[in-house]
């Protein structure tokens, strides 16, 4: 190969597959030094250096330079495989530090095939796996068809990079919410809890840092169309989104939406929080299955007991009452206990009574 094809094969791999110039003539420089030392078989150290702006090539057996012609004897197989391996390396590190700093960001790609129940994405200049546990339940892709996720995790594998894709990871939706709400991305909004049961039901817990802007109302969008959109994207699962608070006594009525709550109750010291509810919400505030009020004690980390005004009443009376036996065992214990003398003051009594009769 003459000065010019490899300037030319650099500057071409170089704009094709975005690998550094110096990573492809540092890979050609390695593939001509393995064939050559394989090809002279010399106990000398061979090394080749190529001129970055020239191409030439200058080579070394131990202190006697080697003619470039004599390079052009060597198996040209083992130098070609080796540059193609040095190549892929380059390649797939390119691809494994560009999706690397994305990871936990929305990628856009087409459905290529399917491999099981994954599905193979294609990415643009590579693929991405989009496997069973990180699809929503109910949705189905057919070939060519668009689809957006989250870069779940980044793997080397060999010469490949293997691009883990997820549409049930949480962060899918924040994402999705900070690409609708301008407010989020300008931190004007700040998410500050999430919970999130993929294809049924996420809640999400939002506050503002400036009071002129409705947190709530920013991220609904004008006649809901803002969140609309992020409907649409997870199809029809269903957001509850809700006001934050640092006040426990605020957050979780508030995060047991759309049930009302009429009282509660809070342990703090085991997190714990007895919602009372109306009698006819109590179906409401638990939720299908148990889950709206699962959703709500994960976003605001509270373990939630949820029972009716009914129950409530119930638990009371029945307080009520135990105190009342309590202190009525009590007066019977102090009535029916007899006085008590200590052993000294029986000497004085018995000595007093002696004294008497003499």
């Amino acid at each position: 190969m003459d000065k010019e094809s490899l300037l030319r094969l650099v500057d071409s791999l170089h704009r094709d597959k975005e690998i550094a110039k110096d990573v492809v003539f540092q890979g050609i420089e390695a593939a001509l030094t393995t064939a050559a030392r394989k090809h002279f078989k010399s106990q000398e150290m061979v090394s080749i250096q190529i001129d970055r702006n020239t191409g030439e090539i200058l080579a070394k057996e131990g202190d006697r330079m080697i003619d470039p012609s004599e390079l052009g004897r060597i198996t040209a197989q083992t130098a070609k495989q080796v540059i193609i391996q040095k190549i892929r390396e380059a390649e797939r590190d390119v691809i494994y530090d560009d999706f690397i700093s994305r990871r936990g960001v929305i990628v856009s790609g087409t459905v290529q095939r399917f491999e099981g129940s994954a599905i193979i994405v294609n990415l643009g200049k590579t693929e991405g796996i989009l496997q069973r546990a990180e699809q929503i339940d109910g949705e189905h892709y057919n070939t060519n068809e668009r689809v957006r996720a989250i870069v779940f995790d980044v793997k080397k594998i060999g010469i490949r990079v293997r691009i883990l894709l997820s549409r049930t990871h949480p962060d899918f939706v924040r994402r999705l919410f900070e690409l609708e709400v301008p407010e989020i991305g300008e931190h004007t909004i700040e998410i500050k809890a999430l919970a999130r049961e993929p294809g049924h039901r996420t809640k999400i817990a939002v506050a503002s840092g400036d009071p002129n802007v409705d947190c709530v109302g920013a991220c609904v969008g004008v006649r809901g169309s803002r969140i609309k959109n992020i409907v649409d994207e997870l199809n029809g699962e269903k957001i509850d989104i809700i006001r934050w608070s640092d006040e426990p006594e605020v957050l979780l009525p508030n995060a047991l939406k759309p049930a009302d709550v009429s009282g509660i109750i809070l342990s703090s010291g085991n997190q714990v929080a007895t919602i009372v509810v109306p009698n006819d919400q109590l179906s409401l505030a638990i939720g299908k299955r148990g889950q709206n009020v699962r959703l709500a004690s994960r976003l605001t980390s509270w373990d939630i007991d949820i029972i009716t005004e009914s129950e409530f009443e119930e638990r009371q009376k029945t307080s009520a009452e135990g105190f009342t036996e309590v202190a009525e065992a009590n007066k019977k214990i102090a009535d029916n206990v007899p006085a008590v003398t200590t052993e000294s003051d029986e000497r004085v009594q018995s000595g007093g009574e002696k004294e008497e009769v003499s």
